[in-house]
């Protein structure tokens, strides 16, 4: 290459990343209409609807007039679109009673939409840690409602689940991620189970140091997850590309392979794991792509 070509690569490189505009770096309700077609977005029951928790001020914690939760109805590509984005910045993106019952109550009201003729589609903005200790089992039954209803509405239309980051998805969530037709995922997202504090304190930091985090994200982060076959999509950081992945994730209809109907394909391929010892990244890659050890 020569040094004129190199020069005019790199600027091209620089003016894509100065066009670029970060999904991650948003808030909760700025990323539900940043996705959806312009001005279609209508928030329900909003802040000034004042729903809040009324479990947190009993602990001495202040609410959020949503309970850190956005939900809506609009379009995308001119087809009804309901949206839900959980606010990782408040609590933790955790679910608790409120918080739960408005996705549940949102992803329901796509499901009788599709029952009545109204073809209506769903995107979860998961950004969380799972049920809101504080509430307990609030929060897990708020969860179980959720990953019910994500079920009955992917019958009809395609329910699609976006971690971008920072705070990724854990816990319960995680299981209602893993229930969606299609899941997308950016570099500085993550999804598992339990959060790397969690397994830290059950397991000892030589197990699992949860402040290593070129580790941590080479076992959970987006990048590996998609190599390892657990998302359907791997997205920059950028509205407009994570827009136009969600606009082709749709256009593939609903999914028939649902991954939580694979579950005999992962329980196969997670016994030939070798817990005796820590897989590093490469080693779960082989694992879940069927290369033998």
């Amino acid at each position: 290459m020569t040094e004129a070509a190199f020069s005019n690569e790199t600027s091209s490189d620089v003016t894509r990343l100065l066009n670029n505009r970060s999904f991650v770096e948003l808030g909760a309700r700025q990323r539900a209409k940043a996705l959806l077609d312009a001005g279609s977005f209508r928030e329900l029951l909003g802040p000034f609807d004042r729903v809040v928790s009324p479990w947190l001020p009993k602990q001495g914690i202040v609410p959020q007039a949503d309970d850190g939760v956005v939900v809506g109805k609009g379009t995308l590509d001119g087809q009804p679109t309901v949206i839900a984005a959980i606010e990782g910045a408040f609590q933790g993106g955790s679910m608790g009673e409120v918080g739960g019952a408005k996705i549940a109550g949102l992803l329901e009201l796509a499901a009788e939409d599709n029952r009545n003729g109204i073809a209506t589609r769903a995107v979860l903005l998961l950004e969380t840690g799972g049920v809101r200790l504080q509430e307990a089992n609030l929060g897990l039954a708020a969860i179980a409602d959720i990953q019910a209803a994500i079920v009955e509405l992917r019958q009809y239309q395609p329910v699609i689940g976006v971690v971008a980051g920072p705070v990724g998805c854990f816990g319960g969530m995680s299981i209602a991620a893993a229930l969606c037709s299609y899941l997308l995922v950016t570099q500085e997202a993550r999804l598992g189970l339990n959060g790397p504090q969690v397994i830290e304190q059950e397991a000892g930091i030589d197990e699992y140091d949860s402040r290593d985090r070129p580790f941590i994200w080479s076992l959970t982060g987006g990048e590996q997850r998609f190599a390892s076959g657990l998302v359907d999509a791997y997205v920059a950081d950028d509205i407009d590309s994570i827009a136009n992945q969600l606009r082709g994730l749709f256009a593939r209809g609903s999914n028939t392979q649902q991954r939580s109907r694979q579950h005999a394909w992962f329980l196969q391929r997670l016994s030939q794991a070798n817990t005796a010892e820590q897989l590093d990244a490469a080693a779960v890659r082989d694992l879940y792509q069927g290369v033998k050890p």
